[in-house]
């Protein structure tokens, strides 16, 4: 998924109140996190720090779903063998299996295989052929996936693969810990996705940019959009630098499979911004846009109102083009 908030946070912690006021702070926490960073603001009282017990989080999430994790709770499954799944695993499975079920499977955790063979997982890509292709689309499909958190395993051959949810999953989990500490002013960013809660240090909702949908950042003029985000989620995907080239046939292959092609979208779409109540969703459905592309994606948003929508696409002359949910317009900065 890949998107910045406007600013990187550091770890500090900054006076807010004036004197004649109960004394708040600004407290930013931040560090690698799943392969990536997370960025963490929330207002709180002085002496208030939770960067230890947000760490044990991101902790534990890792030994339950990290593929780069040979211990984790999802790598032993991987590898066939026998293990109850933990809490969070289970929460994340069910919530996949609905969001496969919703989407007609162009969301598909077991689509790991393929992910795997074509180098976007921890190994390289293989040298492409079709029938392996084929043979691998054999231990792909989520109505596959019986009994998996009763038998403790999963079907013989497959494999699953959450980075589509995981990190949205996530974020929710360190947002409700805040909410359960008496923290209602947050931001959550965990590798691009990310959730707001109630206002900045300056009283204001949080303002989020959006990356343009280019293979080279450029700083100076980084942003596709501006929006302010009153206590939402939201999550961007993209194909546009998470790809590998073929040095023979000069072919381009995206992140994003389709699992019921087994091969790499080709699609007008550029990126797909989601904005939901909650990062797991915002998460799960911009995987799906850019699995289906364009048309079917924004028929797929229409249909689901609880979901907001900020597309880049281009147009058959290469020209950038934007379809946006028409109630997005009010947040756009």
């Amino acid at each position: 998924m890949i998107k910045r908030i406007l600013f990187i946070a550091a770890s500090s912690v900054v006076l807010l109140a004036c004197s004649t006021e109960p004394e708040i702070v600004l407290v930013q926490n931040h560090g690698p996190a799943q392969g990536s960073t997370y960025n963490i603001s929330y207002i709180t009282s002085p002496g208030v720090d939770y960067r230890k017990q947000i760490d044990s989080i991101l902790f534990e999430i890792d030994k339950s779903m990290s593929l780069w994790d040979k211990q984790s709770t999802i790598s032993k499954l991987n590898r066939g063998e026998k293990v109850k799944p933990d809490a969070l695993f289970a929460k994340v499975f069910v919530k996949s299996k609905q969001i496969s079920r919703e989407t007609l499977g162009a969301f598909d955790i077991s689509v790991a295989p393929l992910v795997s063979y074509w180098g976007f997982g921890p190994q390289e890509h293989s040298k492409f052929d079709s029938a392996r292709v084929d043979s691998i689309r054999n231990f792909v499909g989520f109505r596959k996936l019986v009994n998996v958190l009763d038998s403790n395993r999963l079907p013989k051959g497959m494999k699953v693969d959450m980075n589509a949810i995981a990190q949205g999953f996530t974020v929710d989990v360190i947002a409700e810990f805040l909410y359960k500490k008496g923290i209602t002013n947050f931001l959550v960013e965990v590798g691009g996705e990310l959730r707001t809660s109630g206002r900045n240090a300056e009283g204001k909702i949080w303002t989020i940019g959006i990356d343009k949908p280019q293979e080279n950042l450029d700083a100076a003029n980084r942003f596709q959009v501006i929006l302010a985000l009153d206590s939402m989620a939201l999550a961007t995907s993209g194909n546009y630098r998470k790809f590998w080239v073929d040095e023979n046939t000069g072919m381009k292959y995206v992140h994003t499979i389709n699992p019921k092609t087994g091969y790499p979208v080709k699609s007008r779409l550029l990126s797909a911004t989601i904005i939901a109540d909650n990062a797991m969703e915002a998460d799960a459905w911009a995987t799906v846009c850019m699995v289906v592309g364009l048309e079917e994606a924004i028929k797929l948003i229409n249909e689901n109102r609880s979901l907001l929508a900020y597309f880049v696409y281009s147009d058959i002359e290469g020209n950038w083009e934007v379809w946006q949910s028409p109630e997005l317009a009010k947040m756009i900065l």
